[in-house]
């Protein structure tokens, strides 16, 4: 019955996942990827305060902040506030199909940083696994041109960037023993106000009243990725990990998003889904896969 449960709490995160690169491009029409962020944090704090509030949580969270303040100012810096600004750039310069799917190679960016950081050795099997996973963002990030005319190497930067700030994260996290929410409730809180001070800092040589203008859509769009981006869904898919008694058929579950959000990418926002795309991605997932094994 608990497996049954954790199914469904992944398959509910994953779709709601899949959605959110298409959200990222509709809310960036709006909204300057920093007002995304800011809007999109808030809203997942507000979320995390409302499931602790239910949850009746709140001494151990003040525990937490309280012993650990330097760490989560940190980890605030680099998530939400570091890491959604690249990401929510890369999206701006790039199509959707391309970002989502170089963003999905942050567990080879760990596990490469994961040498380094944790003194861990990579094998045989490890290394080809990344080399295939890196020929895929190859192959999308040019569309197969030699020529590299038409590749956007800023864009295609950002994104590995935010795969590395991503990875940094998570690794940072190994020997964190405090529990889940309660700590994504601090890296928030952190985070949020970092990003209050970007902004104050933004809107000093904000010459065209960028924040004075917002419009109902792009905030309801930032509330979007807030919600179904980082605060639901972080607790349905850590909810689902806590109840599966097979944590291996949870986790493969993830592979169904990218290619999900590639159909919503065509419907939705009307991009044409290049082969290149569906080649380089199956190549990320398969080495992501051999890697996991």
């Amino acid at each position: 019955m608990d497996q049954r449960k954790a199914i469904l709490y992944a398959l509910a995160a994953v779709l709601l996942w899949s959605t959110v690169a298409t959200a990222f491009k509709l809310a960036l029409r709006y909204l300057t990827p920093l007002q995304l962020l800011t809007i999109a944090a808030l809203t997942s704090l507000l979320t995390f305060t409302l499931i602790l509030s239910v949850q009746q949580r709140w001494r151990e969270v003040w525990q937490v902040g309280r012993n650990r303040i330097g760490f989560y100012a940190l980890q605030g810096f680099i998530n939400p506030a570091a890491y959604y600004w690249v990401l929510f750039a890369a999206y701006d310069q790039l199509p959707a199909q391309q970002a989502q799917a170089i963003n999905y190679t942050w567990a080879i960016t760990m596990s490469l940083l994961a040498v380094p950081f944790l003194h861990q050795k990579l094998t045989a099997k490890e290394l080809f696994a990344m080399l295939l996973a890196y020929v895929g963002v190859f192959l999308i990030a040019t569309g197969g041109n030699w020529d590299f005319a038409q590749t956007n190497w800023v864009g295609i930067g950002l994104a590995l960037f935010s795969t590395l700030l991503w990875a940094s994260y998570w690794l940072i996290n190994t020997k964190n023993t405090d529990k889940p929410v309660p700590a994504l409730f601090w890296c928030f809180a952190w985070g949020s106000g970092w990003l209050v001070i970007f902004n104050l800092m933004n809107m000093i040589t904000d010459t065209e009243s960028t924040y004075v203008n917002l419009s109902w859509q792009g905030i309801g769009a930032g509330i979007y990725v807030g919600l179904f981006e980082m605060g639901i869904t972080f607790f349905l898919w850590l909810t689902a990990m806590r109840l599966a008694t097979k944590t291996a058929q949870i986790s493969t579950l993830i592979f169904l998003s990218p290619f999900i959000s590639l159909i919503l990418i065509y419907f939705i926002l009307g991009e044409t889904i290049q082969i290149t795309t569906l080649v380089g991605l199956s190549l990320i997932c398969v080495g992501l896969y051999r890697l996991r094994e």
